[in-house]
């Protein structure tokens, strides 16, 4: 298929997919209950974290976390005391349980105590990039003293070759902004043009299919070599095509 066929297959599936009707029936939709920006950011934070399986059974899990922070995450979570994580006790999603849920709120809280926004522990000295802020943001999360071992394959790091399927699909919610109100677009640090494509199973076999990825791991080169192709097709935004390969896929039109 020619570039410029292929680009205008793409640019229309973007317009048909990235609108509010995409948010009712996706994980996205926990986050877009809050406008408070730190809600926002633990919502969405915790919620990618945990986006494994079918997406109305993420949606329940997550209101029933929410619900134990009585719906206000931010306040909850800066203003918790120790017995308060008592309460999370048969919290379980998959294989994510109350161990890892005590973690993260021990380093949210340990996080927010000390900044403004969840923005600020993707930042360095230098510009941002992906693999090596991730991979920094990782080393963070889990730098408190009694950091388990086994939540660490709760957030993934480019240090292990992985996708950050989820992670990367944090930062586009985070990061895009346009008028369709999907994304947030509430960080200002971060450039959508350095943003990576979320890499699921949808979107993989769709970029494979099309022609425009031929490795077929679901690896950060894989991650590399698709955000590669989709800048020639837009150099400022290239992750709204995850509308549109995520949406071709999941609705069998490809």
């Amino acid at each position: 298929m020619k570039k410029a066929v292929l680009k205008d297959l793409l640019d229309d599936a973007v317009l048909r997919y990235n609108n509010a009707d995409f948010i009712a029936d996706d994980p996205i939709g926990i986050p877009h209950q809050y406008s408070l920006l730190q809600d926002i950011e633990i919502s969405a934070f915790w919620t990618s974290m945990l986006a494994w399986g079918q997406r109305i059974t993420i949606i329940n899990k997550m209101n029933e976390l929410f619900a134990l922070m009585d719906n206000a995450p931010y306040d909850f979570i800066k203003n918790h005391q120790e017995h308060d994580r008592k309460r999370f006790e048969h919290f379980k999603h998959r294989t994510f349980n109350y161990t890892d849920c005590l973690y993260f709120l021990h380093f949210l809280q340990h996080h927010y105590l000390h900044h403004d926004s969840l923005e600020q522990a993707f930042l360095s000295s230098t510009k941002y990039e992906a693999k090596r802020n991730i991979s920094q943001f990782h080393h963070y999360f889990f730098s408190l003293p009694d950091a388990p071992h086994r939540t660490k394959k709760h957030v993934a790091t480019t240090d292990r070759n992985s996708s950050c399927k989820r992670m990367n699909m944090f930062l586009r919610w985070m990061v895009r902004k346009d008028d369709k109100g999907v994304d947030f677009g509430i960080w200002s640090k971060i450039s959508t043009s350095d943003l990576m494509i979320p890499l699921d199973v949808h979107v993989q076999r769709v970029a494979i299919k099309l022609g425009i990825l031929k490795r077929d791991k679901s690896d950060w080169k894989a991650v590399e070599e698709l955000s590669s192709t989709l800048r020639k097709f837009d150099r400022i935004d290239p992750v709204k095509y995850d509308f549109a390969l995520f949406g071709l896929g999941v609705n069998q039109e490809i």
